[in-house]
């Protein structure tokens, strides 16, 4: 008997070995399992021992077995990179794009990958510093870490990558300066096979190295634009003969442009905008190629207008606003045979404007506002925009089309039409139509040209060329696609990137699967896809699918079984309550009931007591007994009540732990029903952020609806900028809580899981601590995305918020963005600016503004409307700056007003030209202000407990 039982367990060893053996490594399978265990929504065929005998959705094996790739992007995977990965010992490529939900750090043990040749996380949630372990990946060739969240330097270590040929680091929170070589320690200058070098959109600083360029480097892309680097342009950047983008705009470099610039004949586009350049305007004769130049808003000498303007005969696009040329601008200009946008703003340009008779008719805009032209000499027909607003020839009362300025020149959209669809054919269960007439489910996203070639963003013909590339590279790899739409507002976004919104129809069926979105995720993330060479350099943004068969279901199926199965059971349980006694039919009855009200409430089944774990689903904060409430603050004495709204009274509590609280206690009659309550807890809870008021907690105990906040002690922005806290906000200490506001709002928009749109973004709702740190406080109007609608760009939802502060596009349209929280905070900023409320005496806050405007006057002559406080500022430029991107956030359409990350890096901008550290939100305590702080009555008495307050109509008031 011994024997058998022995032979029986060899037997199952045996099975269990040879099903991790079938992998023809064990290390596979520990590696992957290692990934599983730190994943959710990892792909659900993801089941077995063998990724290669079993095909696993992502997982590609060479033919010896073993797991050469992993492409997954765009499936919602959400968790932290295993640093078991190192186990997979022949992977030649990684690409983890576009779920935002990994999160964490990218694992040192990433360096063990030492066949790796392509690393590719864009658009992920990694944070943290980036390994150096990667210059150890000697067959590295492609590393794109783009659009995360990675800080700290980079690694001199990448140096060593001989063979890297794309370093894309862009569109991170990189600092430090760019690496070079130094004895035995490596730099980007031994990366002698890079034709890539993305490092826009950090926080990089020092010099550009001289040494980083020679004439061995065959480098196409050079992309540095949006950081903080300081010193001369290098004259060895002159040497690489191979270049055809440089953007270095939006940097603080100084001094001249070295002359020999002007022997890169290949260049197509040139930035240079946005610096602090000096000496005489640079020569670009020779740049034969050149289409794009802006070089605007530096320190050059006064000149003539350079004879260059008519030697570039590719040039599409000439931006030279405040760049000190003068004259009369030559006839010839204007017939130019690929110009579209001409833009001299602020100059000393004079004497007669003439377009002369041959004026190119590719030729969009002439915008020549704020110079000295005293005549115009037009052609009859000539379709250009002309804006010569701020010339004499448009003197008080000159009523001339070009003394105007288009309001409504970037709002036409562009979008591939349908082809002759039915007009009775509509989609439905979130479908769209596509091109060619198909209800389906596409992949979506967008494609951003970081330096495209062409001005004229209206131009229908241009898209289509994109469109059809787009097809044709993905019928080409034999792609599931039907067909494409691109969605696009002919502008640019504040970094200068063109945004164009994409979709991506499936083909054969209405939806696509998981293998499907990760090879085209993977075309896109690795730039197999080329696009037309007027669109230039690019990366793509994709959205997670939510549409994969299993997570919506087969519509198809028939249901004719289950009916009948359901019949069945019905019937049979009719016959069985036909036998019961009458007694034991009352009992039943009692006991349904008794479920059924249980089931009614959302609490009804949990014991806040235990550790059950059951609803609410928290991500934070605790629940509080009636009892325990009732203790902490006195009975609810008079002396701890510090405010009171229509929701009812809010109250001073001191936890058992000391901790300080307030207390939000809704009356009786004005309560929201249980599942709203929950739901709202169940929001707060995952709201962690030191610019955001912390739920500490909550009761809902013996009928009572009660929110526990931690308590914040300086009370609201607008107490303190109307004088009723005592507390003095010089311009430093508004930038700081400018700043510290638009983190938090960034954190909501961007980082809550899921995002999370405020609605009522008020300086009532910016709460100051001790430290005058800014805290967004108040999430009773807030509304998240439901998993089902993450892919729309916008929720339909009845108008809610405070006069003054609503955007006027969600108000019209009730379809509210991100958009409409980023207005609301551009009012706040206005209130930072002026310390006026947003509507006083019948007078709109925006709109003083806008008509005091004048941007060539000192401080845009807004001394009138300003806080004196605010105009006493020393730091020249920081005013007019903050000025720029409130308005910016302001614009009547959405799609013209940054997203929160963009306004928090300009703000950090300008606390750079102020001379003050962004890194540092806090000035000091309030007891280091002027005056004495008087302590807010009740910082949380201006916010609503419950999402039905703060209804928004004419009729009602500023305030809630």
């Amino acid at each position: 008997m011994c024997w058998a039982i022995r032979l029986c367990c060899l037997v199952a060893l045996v099975r269990v070995l040879g099903v991790v053996a079938s992998t023809n490594n064990i290390d596979d399978y520990v590696g992957l399992r290692a990934l599983m265990d730190g994943w959710d929504n990892f792909p659900p065929n993801w089941d077995g021992a063998d990724p290669c005998g079993s095909g696993w959705e992502g997982i590609s094996c060479n033919n010896g077995g073993r797991v050469d790739s992993i492409t997954l992007a765009s499936i919602n995977i959400s968790g932290q990179l295993a640093s078991d990965i190192d186990k997979l010992s022949d992977l030649k490529i990684l690409d983890l794009s576009y779920n935002t939900g990994i999160t964490g750090e990218l694992p040192s043990s990433i360096g063990n990958l030492k066949n790796l040749t392509s690393l590719i996380v864009v658009g992920c949630g990694f944070s943290g510093q980036i390994p150096p372990s990667i210059g150890s990946l000697q067959k590295l060739v492609y590393l794109s870490l783009n659009l995360n969240n990675f800080i700290g330097e980079i690694p001199a270590s990448i140096g060593n990558l001989s063979n890297l040929f794309w370093l894309d680091i862009a569109d991170n929170k990189l600092t430090g300066s760019i690496p070079v070589s130094k004895g035995s320690t490596p730099g980007l200058d031994m990366l002698v096979s890079a034709k890539h070098f993305h490092f826009g959109g950090n926080q990089l600083s020092g010099q550009i190295p001289p040494q980083l360029f020679s004439s061995k480097l065959p480098l196409k892309h050079l992309l540095l634009e949006n950081n903080r680097l300081t010193g001369s342009i290098p004259s060895s950047l002159g040497l690489v003969q191979t270049l055809e983008v440089i953007r270095l705009d939006k940097n603080l470099l100084s001094g001249a442009v070295p002359d020999n610039l002007n022997n890169l004949s290949n260049i197509q586009e040139l930035y240079l905008a946005n610096n602090k350049l000096t000496g005489p305007l640079p020569n670009l004769t020779a740049m034969h190629s050149l289409n794009y130049v802006d070089l605007s808003n530096n320190t050059f000498e006064e000149t003539d207008v350079p004879p260059w303007f008519l030697s570039l005969q590719s040039l599409t696009s000439l931006i030279m606003e405040n760049t000190h040329i003068k004259g009369e601008l030559p006839v010839s200009l204007f017939s130019l045979a690929q110009l579209q946008t001409v833009v001299l703003r602020k100059n000393h340009i004079n004497g007669t404007l003439n377009i002369g008779s041959n004026l190119n008719d590719q030729l969009k805009l002439i915008d020549l506002q704020n110079n000295f032209i005293d005549a115009f000499s037009p052609r009859a027909g000539y379709t250009a925009e002309i804006i010569l607003v701020g010339n004499p020839i448009c003197n008080e009362g000159i009523t001339e089309e070009y003394c105007t300025v288009s309001q409504n020149r970037s709002d036409d959209t562009y979008e591939l039409p349908n082809k002759d669809c039915p007009a009775d054919l509509k989609c439905s269960n979130g479908e769209i139509l596509s091109p060619t007439c198909k209800c389906a489910y596409p992949y979506s996203g967008s494609l951003r040209f970081r330096a495209p070639s062409f001005s004229d963003y209206g131009s229908t013909s241009t898209y289509e060329s994109l469109e059809a590339a787009l097809i044709e590279s993905f019928k080409l790899h034999e792609q599931p696609v039907d067909s494409v739409s691109i969605l696009v507002n002919p502008m640019k976004n504040a970094v200068g990137y063109l945004v164009l919104g994409l979709h991506i129809f499936p083909s054969d069926q209405p939806y696509f699967t998981r293998t499907g979105i990760v090879e085209i995720g993977f075309m896109l993330s690795n730039q197999t896809f080329k696009p037309p060479h007027e669109f230039g350099p690019f990366f793509f943004k994709g959205d997670v699918y939510q549409y994969f068969p299993d997570l919506i279901g087969d519509k198809h199926k028939s249901s004719l079984s289950k009916e009948v199965i359901i019949g069945a059971a019905v019937g049979a349980c009719l016959l069985l309550l036909l036998l019961v006694v009458a007694g034991v039919y009352a009992f039943r009855q009692k006991k349904i009931a008794k479920t059924a009200s249980k089931r009614s409430d959302p609490f009804g089944s949990w014991d806040p007591n235990s550790d059950s774990g059951g609803v609410p689903q928290l991500k934070g904060g605790r629940s509080f007994t009636f009892e325990e409430i009732k203790k902490c603050t006195n009975n609810f004495s008079t002396t701890n009540e510090i405010g009171s709204g229509g929701y009812g009274k809010v109250y001073r509590g001191t936890l058992v732990n000391g901790q300080l609280v307030a207390i939000k206690r809704a009356q009786q009659g004005s309560t929201q029903g249980a599942m709203e309550f929950k739901t709202e807890i169940e929001l707060l809870s995952r709201v962690h952020h030191k610019n955001v008021v912390g739920l500490v907690g909550f009761c809902f105990d013996k009928g009572e609806q009660m929110l526990i906040y931690e308590y914040v002690t300086n009370g609201t922005l607008k107490d303190s900028l109307t004088g009723k806290t005592g507390i003095r906000l010089d311009w430093s200490r508004r930038l700081r809580i400018a700043l510290g506001a638009g983190r938090g709002v960034h954190y909501l928009h961007e980082q809550a899981n899921p995002p999370i749109i405020h609605r009522d973004i008020k300086s009532n709702n910016i709460l100051l601590d001790e430290r005058l740190n800014a805290k967004v406080a108040d999430f009773g109007l807030s509304k998240s995305k439901p998993m089902s609608e993450q892919d729309k760009s916008h929720l339909t939802t009845q108008v809610k918020g405070t006069m003054g502060y609503l955007d006027p596009e969600y108000y019209m349209t009730q379809q509210l963005t991100e958009k409409s929280d980023v207005y609301s905070f551009g009012v706040v900023m206005l209130e930072l600016l002026t310390s006026r409320t947003p509507i006083m005496k019948g007078k709109y806050v925006v709109r003083e503004v806008k008509e005091a405007l004048d941007k060539s006057k000192n401080l845009y002559n807004l001394e009138p409307v300003l806080d004196p406080i605010v105009a006493s500022n020393v730091a020249p430029g920081s005013v007019e700056r903050f000025v720029d991107v409130a308005l910016r956030c302001v614009q009547e359409s959405g799609v013209n007003r940054p997203n929160m990350s963009e306004v928090v890096k300009e703000i950090e901008n300008i606390m750079d030209i102020a001379g003050l550290n962004p890194s540092n939100e806090s000035a000091s305590t309030s007891d280091n202000y002027e005056g004495i702080s008087k302590g807010s009555k009740d910082p949380y008495a201006n916010e609503s407990l419950f999402s039905y307050s703060g209804d928004y109509s004419p009729a009602k008031s500023e305030s809630k």
